[in-house]
């Protein structure tokens, strides 16, 4: 299986789940935000499939650095338009595999669908 990793390769978490895969010798092919930007229909469908809430990091600087205005009567539609224009507000990293779809690093949730 080779999943497709989607990320930014400054991240903490990012270094952290590319150095799981390795260990656990997943095949893996990575996908650079900054350099190779995103896709909105991939987002869409995403969104489809985990939710927009489980995408969008809120907790990250780009984030909290929106003005208010940006914030408020969010919906998958504009999560996707903040995401697009900016991708370091997607939650790292994102994992397509055979089996789905992975959103964060959680050791566990990776071994279990991963391994």
């Amino acid at each position: 299986m080779t999943a497709r990793f989607y990320g930014i390769p400054n991240c903490d978490t990012v270094k952290k789940a590319r150095a799981w895969l390795d260990t656990n010798g997943v095949d893996y092919a990575f996908h650079d935000y900054k350099k190779e930007g995103t896709d909105p229909d991939q987002l869409r469908a995403w969104v489809a499939a985990v939710g927009w809430e489980a995408l969008l990091n809120r907790r990250g600087t780009t984030f909290r650095q929106l003005e208010p205005a940006q914030k408020v009567d969010l919906d998958a539609e504009k999560a996707i338009r903040l995401m697009t224009a900016q991708p370091s507000m997607i939650k790292r990293p994102v994992v397509e595999h055979d089996g789905g779809l992975l959103v964060g690093f959680d050791e566990a949730e990776w071994t279990a669908a991963l391994r």
